[in-house]
């Protein structure tokens, strides 16, 4: 039982040490970051996304400046600044991983940060909510962020028109349920 508790804890505690050092260089870049104006935020943005596009430099490499941008971002226009632990929620929600929160936690506002890094590679983000009213909600509150930066965001709601729709799906952010998508998939 040991040797299991050794593997699995040592597992988790590397993990755990990797976000942190990882959120380091996030909180690093921040008093470089504070520095530019509104007007540069979006600029730093277009520069990060020919990084990803034109230089094909990975998303990982581009993630310290990304949450550190977005971080900024939402200080300025919402007045939250995610803490640390928001951070490695999503350090770890872009890696794939589940990062468990509870209500009032903040999990809206973490999931900007691996969505805008995502936005990067030009291919759109859907933003899974388990109800409309949510997806309407969390695009509305966190456009403030991505308008800021210059992306584009639409909702899918059941019921709009095959041009909605389709305006919806060619933002660079797309919120909706997962029904939504489901079937908008198997209407398509």
């Amino acid at each position: 039982m040991a040797f299991l508790k050794n593997v699995f804890g040592g597992t988790r505690t590397g993990s755990l040490r990797r976000l942190k050092h990882m959120t380091g260089l996030v909180t690093a870049l921040e008093s470089e970051t504070v520095k530019h104006s509104d007007g540069q935020l979006p600029e730093m943005l277009r520069e990060l996304r020919s990084r990803a596009l034109k230089k094909r430099e990975s998303l990982e490499a581009l993630l310290p400046e990304t949450f550190a941008l977005v971080r900024e971002t939402a200080r300025r226009v919402l007045k939250e600044r995610p803490f640390e632990v928001q951070v490695m929620g999503g350090i770890a929600l872009h890696e794939g991983n589940i990062a468990e929160m509870k209500t009032g936690e903040g999990k809206t506002l973490v999931a900007t940060m691996p969505v805008v890094l995502n936005a990067l590679s030009g291919g759109g983000v859907h933003v899974v909510t388990v109800n409309e009213y949510l997806a309407r909600r969390d695009a509305t509150w966190m456009n403030g962020i991505y308008g800021s930066l210059g992306l584009s965001v639409g909702v899918t709601l059941h019921g709009q028109s095959p041009e909605e729709k389709r305006a919806a799906y060619a933002a660079d952010i797309t919120y909706g349920t997962n029904n939504e998508f489901g079937f908008d998939y198997l209407r398509d």
